[in-house]
C-alpha cells in the first residue's frame, strides 16, 4: 500500500551526509512493511535482522562495538555478502539489543557509506531508559503514523480522487459527482482509521466484522503491552488513563482532566503514566497557548491539555460506537462527533509535519488548533457539521491579526476574509490539502 514517508525514504537514501535511520512509530502502523518494500524496490540486498527473542543476534553486539566485525559476523549469520550502495541492513525490535542502538553511533563515524535503518515496538518507551546509551547526533529520525486519510484514499482505488482535489480552486463549488465519494470514504475512514492490516482486511473484505476484529486485537496488543513493558506500579494507572481517553474526548470542554480518570487521583499520581502511554505514540498530547506568538512551543502550558489518540479507527473501537451509527449518523454518534472530528484532523496535521496546539481565552472562546508556518500563526476551526459560524474564530483573528486561516467542516468550498483573515472554508475530507491553499 502506499506510504508517502517513501518519499522521505528516497532522499534519506541518497544523502550524501546520511546518517542510521531511527524509525518510530505506534506499534503496528507498518514500520517493517514499509522498510521491507523500500529495501526490495531500491537495493539489490536486504538482512533482516530481528532482536526480538532471538540471542544469538544480540550476542553478536555483546563484545565489542566494531562495525567492521558486526558486520562481518552478520554477513556469516545470514550467508550474505553486505555491501555498501546495493546492501540495506535492517534492525527490528532494536530496543531488545540497547547496544545495538549504542552501535549506531559507530556505523554513522565509521561506516556511514552503508544504509542502516533501526525499528523497534514501543521504542519510544525503550529510548527514555537510563539502561540505553543513546548516539545523540549520529542519527536521522522519520516517524511514521497510522495511514493518512490520503492514503486510504489511495489504499481503496481511487487515487483519481486525489489528482481531481490536488489543485481544485476554491472559488469552484465541489459538485456531488466528488463530494459524495469523498464524503463515504470520510465516513469508512472514522469507522476503519488508519492501521495497515485494518485497511488491507477492509479494502479485501468490505467486511466492518472483519474490521472490528482486527481493532479488538490490536487494542488487545497494546493493554498487553502495558504489563510487559510499563513498570508494575504504573500498569493500573495507563489502563485508568487509556479508557478513559473516549469519555473526556467526548465532553464538550474536552480538557483532559486527571480526577476523571479515577476519583481521588491527582496530576502527581498519573503523570508517569500518561507519558509512558505518550512516549509509547498511543496518543498525543495537545497543549493550550494562551499567547500565540512564535515560537509557539515557547508559549504552551504544559499543565493544561487535551488528550487524543493516534489512530481514529481505533478510537471509535475503544468508544464501541457501532459503524452504522456514523455510516448513519444516528443520535449516539452525536456525542462523539465532534471529537471524531478533531481527533481526525490532529492526525492529519501531524502526517504533514505540523505539530499544533490549541487557544482558548478562559471558558468563552476557543479555537481547536494554530500552529505555525514560515513564521506566521494559523488557526484551524474544527466543525463536525455544517455549522461554520466561529465566534472564536473571529475574535482570535481580530485580536491577533493574522494572515490566514481555516475552516473545516461539512460544508463546500469557499474563500472569503474574517476581518482582516483571508479564511479557506474547506470540506474535512481536505485536510491533507491544507497545504495547497495559502
Amino acid at each position: 500500500m502506499y506510504r508517502e514517508i517513501t518519499k522521505d525514504l528516497l532522499k534519506w537514501k541518497d544523502k550524501s551526509r546520511r546518517k542510521p535511520l531511527l524509525l518510530t512509530g505506534v506499534r503496528q502502523c507498518g514500520k517493517t512493511y514499509i522498510v521491507e518494500e523500500f529495501a526490495k524496490e531500491n537495493f539489490d540486498k536486504y538482512v533482516y535482522v530481528n532482536f526480538e527473542g532471538n540471542e544469538k543476534l544480540a550476542s553478536i553486539f555483546d563484545y565489542d562495538l566494531d562495525v567492521a566485525r558486526i558486520i562481518k559476523e552478520l554477513e556469516l549469520y545470514f550467508k550474505i555478502k553486505i555491501e555498501s550502495g546495493k546492501t540495506l541492513v535492517f534492525f527490528d525490535e532494536i530496543q531488545e539489543c540497547p547496544r545495538a542502538i549504542t552501535s549506531l553511533k559507530y556505523f554513522c563515524e565509521n561506516m556511514r557509506e552503508l544504509h542502516v535503518v533501526c525499528a523497534g515496538s514501543l521504542l519510544g518507551v525503550a529510548l527514555k531508559s537510563e539502561n540505553i546509551s543513546f548516539p545523540v547526533g549520529k542519527v536521522n529520525r522519520m516517524q511514521l503514523y497510522p495511514m493518512s486519510f490520503k492514503e486510504f484514499i489511495i489504499a481503496n482505488g481511487r487515487e483519481d480522487l486525489i489528482e481531481t482535489f490536488d489543485n481544485w480552486p476554491s472559488d469552484r463549488v465541489i459538485p456531488e459527482l466528488y463530494s459524495e465519494s469523498m464524503q463515504k470514504l470520510l465516513k469508512d475512514y472514522y469507522i476503519v482509521g488508519g492501521m495497515p492490516e485494518v485497511v488491507k482486511t477492509w479494502i479485501e473484505t468490505k467486511n466492518i466484522e472483519d474490521v472490528e476484529e482486527i481493532q479488538k486485537e490490536i487494542l488487545e496488543d497494546y493493554a498487553d503491552d502495558f504489563s510487559k513493558h510499563a513498570p508494575i506500579s504504573e500498569v493500573p494507572k495507563i489502563r485508568w488513563i487509556w479508557d478513559s481517553i473516549p469519555v473526556q474526548l467526548a465532553k464538550e470542554n474536552n480538557k483532559f482532566v486527571f480526577s476523571h480518570v479515577k476519583e481521588g487521583k491527582r496530576s502527581a499520581d498519573l503523570e508517569d503514566a500518561l507519558q509512558w502511554l505518550d512516549d509509547a505514540g498511543l496518543i498525543k498530547r495537545l497543549y493550550i497557548v494562551e499567547k500565540p506568538e512564535v515560537p509557539l512551543a515557547g508559549f504552551a502550558d504544559k499543565t493544561y491539555f487535551k488528550v487524543y489518540m493516534s489512530d481514529v479507527g481505533l478510537l471509535r473501537a475503544k468508544s464501541k460506537i457501532d459503524a452504522n451509527t456514523i455510516i448513519e449518523e444516528k443520535d449516539l454518534y452525536i456525542r462523539y462527533k465532534g471529537a471524531f472530528a478533531e481527533n481526525y484532523v490532529l492526525n492529519e496535521l501531524r502526517a504533514n509535519a505540523i505539530e499544533p496546539f490549541f487557544w482558548r481565552s478562559g471558558n468563552t472562546a476557543e479555537i481547536d488548533f494554530v500552529y505555525e508556518s514560515e513564521g506566521e500563526i494559523v488557526p484551524v476551526e474544527v466543525k463536525a457539521a455544517d455549522n461554520t459560524q466561529a465566534k472564536s474564530y473571529r475574535q482570535f483573528c481580530k485580536k491577533y491579526k493574522v494572515g490566514l486561516g481555516f475552516k473545516l467542516s461539512t460544508k463546500n468550498i469557499a474563500e472569503n476574509m474574517c476581518e482582516q483573515t483571508k479564511t479557506y472554508s474547506l470540506p474535512l475530507y481536505l485536510a491533507w490539502n491544507m497545504d495547497n491553499y495559502k
